[in-house]
């Protein structure tokens, strides 16, 4: 047997049970395990060809993977001035009016990660930047990467100069006298100026790419639920792995946006199973509502400013039309449901979907659905839904019996939201639905499979973090701060597996990845000590000694 990689002196770790396995080496070859077992068994494996690397007592567990995340469109919007170290409006003009002093005349400026909370009481408007932006063009995204906040300048050089119509619910934010504020809602607001901002050239934005990517290994990812095919991102995806340097095994999900008809959701039909060895496309994006923190979720009653009151789509009986048609044709759906009338109306059209012919993966969607979905042409369609921030009992209860996987994000709770409620998030939503965010125990102890990501870029991608955060729900800026609901803390196994078996079985893969066993890819990921033992505060800083995608090493520490 030749061999192309050995691990020896490693603790293997179960994530299905939290057991420690009594072999201590993993073969590799062809990029599957071929063979566990003691230090000189698998050693006697090895020829002239083999790496073999002692990782001193080293924890493996199957490569971790983020549930939910963005990287092409995360690598352009990390671009430019990070702007979630800002704490209070204070900080955050002084961090603007520091790069503003090195801008050149006329050049624009780019910020992202921006928190709302830094406003305090004050509306999120360009005005209270003025002093500092005045004549500057500049657009800043907000955390949440669902809005932005243009100034004065950049608004004139778009020709915003009031409120306009948008197919999908997005919003030219306007005073009462209809002049724009600078903050835009959505997409379709915050492209008209994106259009007339200056773009990095397709070079600048690959190299930007794989060096994101590569930061993704080095943190220990060796994979990613990618939840957008924006642009060329599937050509970046095939030339970086042309090259070698695609570092994550990416299941890639394109967006089904407001407006699209039965001839647009065949095509994103007939797109399922383009890709390469490690890049996929597999299921279909869509959005059910916008965001709390914007007014721009779909809540069954309304926020206490009075917003979150619609859709994204205009006509929700159209989306629910289009998850039957993806459903029918074996295509597994994400669809982004913050708040809680969102969530419900998606998973009523899953039951509908389900009820009107249960159709198997593969049975309807012609020879590309089959070729991409592979084992899961199998089986039922799994079907997810992205964030459930806010959710009530009935609802929740649902997942379960629906077959429907919970894909959610801690530490937007840890980070974004505050325990005593006085964050933005929670002052509108108020103090009982404030009480029901991010359930994430309630939903894996009704049954549910919860599966964590980070939304990168609105969170870290770092996957230790975004476990830790699931356990502690503590600000990761400063962990002495209280909780925001302990009492929906997951636990350590439960969050292991929400990057391990969780990902794996949304994506249909269960009997190729998320274990350590003979002949399943070998994806791994080994760390300096068990993450199961490691206290949740710590977590985040236990280093990553190797990862392991299709068995080549992707990362390796200075330590090995």
């Amino acid at each position: 047997m030749g061999c192309s990689l050995i691990i020896v002196s490693a603790r293997l770790l179960d994530p299905g049970t939290g057991a420690v396995l009594p072999e201590t080496a993993v073969a590799v070859s062809a990029g599957r395990i071929v063979a566990l077992g003691g230090d000189r068994e698998i050693r006697a494996l090895a020829d002239r060809s083999t790496t073999v690397v002692d990782v001193r007592g080293g924890v493996v567990v199957p490569g971790l993977v983020d549930g939910h995340l963005h990287p092409v469109s995360g690598a352009e919007l990390t671009q430019g001035l990070d702007l979630s170290v800002c704490t209070d409006l204070e900080s955050l003009r002084e961090v603007l009016a520091r790069a503003v002093g090195e801008l050149d005349r006329g050049e624009w400026l780019f910020g992202w990660g921006l928190d709302p909370n830094v406003f305090g009481d004050r509306p999120v408007e360009a005005a209270a930047l003025a002093p500092v932006l005045d004549g500057v063009p500049a657009l800043l995204q907000l955390f949440d990467a669902h809005s932005s906040l243009a100034s004065a300048r950049a608004l004139e050089l778009a020709g915003i100069d009031g409120p306009r119509v948008f197919e999908q619910s997005a919003e030219i934010v306007c005073d009462e006298r209809g002049r724009p504020t600078g903050l835009l809602l959505e997409d379709a607001a915050c492209e008209l100026v994106e259009r007339v901002a200056p773009q990095p050239s397709r070079a600048e934005r690959r190299d930007r790419l794989a060096a994101v990517l590569r930061d993704m290994a080095a943190a220990g990812l060796t994979g990613g639920h990618a939840m957008d095919a924006n642009g060329d991102s599937l050509a970046l995806y095939a030339e970086l792995e042309a090259a070698g340097d695609l570092p994550l095994r990416l299941r890639v999900a394109p967006w089904c946006q407001p407006g699209t008809d039965e001839a647009g959701v065949a095509a994103l039909i007939e797109q399922q199973g383009m890709g390469g060895d490690l890049w996929r496309v597999q299921g279909v994006k869509l959005f059910m509502d916008g965001t709390i923190d914007n007014g721009t979720a779909w809540l069954e009653h309304p926020d206490r400013l009075g917003d979150s009151v619609q859709a994204f789509w205009p006509d929700p009986d159209a989306y629910t039309r289009a998850v039957a048609q993806l459903h029918a044709a074996g295509v597994p759906t994400a669809t982004h449901a913050i708040g809680d009338a969102a969530v419900r109306h998606a998973l009523d059209a899953v039951e509908k979907a389900q009820a009107a012919g249960g159709h198997m993966a593969g049975d309807a969607g012609g020879r590309a659905t089959r070729d991409a979905l592979g084992l899961a042409a199998r089986q039922a369609v799994r079907h997810r839904v992205e964030h459930i921030e806010s959710v009530p009992d009935d609802t929740l209860r649902r997942f379960a019996g629906l077959g429907v996987i919970a894909s959610m994000q801690p530490t937007h709770c840890c980070d974004f939201t505050r325990a005593d409620h006085t964050d933005n998030w929670s002052r509108r939503l108020g103090e009982e639905r404030a009480s029901r965010a991010w359930r994430c125990r309630d939903l894996r102890e009704s049954g549910a499979t919860v599966v964590l990501g980070s939304d990168w870029p609105i969170a870290s991608f770092p996957p230790l973090g975004v476990m830790a955060g699931a356990r502690h729900r503590r600000p990761t800026r400063d962990l002495t701060q209280p909780p925001h609901g302990p009492e929906q803390a997951l636990d350590a196994l439960d969050a292991l597996q929400g990057m391990t078996t969780g990902p794996a079985f949304a994506a249909g893969q269960e009997h190729e990845e998320g274990r350590l066993a003979v002949g399943h890819r070998a994806d791994l990921t080994v760390l300096a000590d068990n993450p199961l033992t490691t206290e949740a505060t710590a977590l985040a800083d236990l280093p990553v000694l190797l990862t392991v995608l299709d068995g080549r090493i992707t990362h390796r520490a200075q330590a090995l």
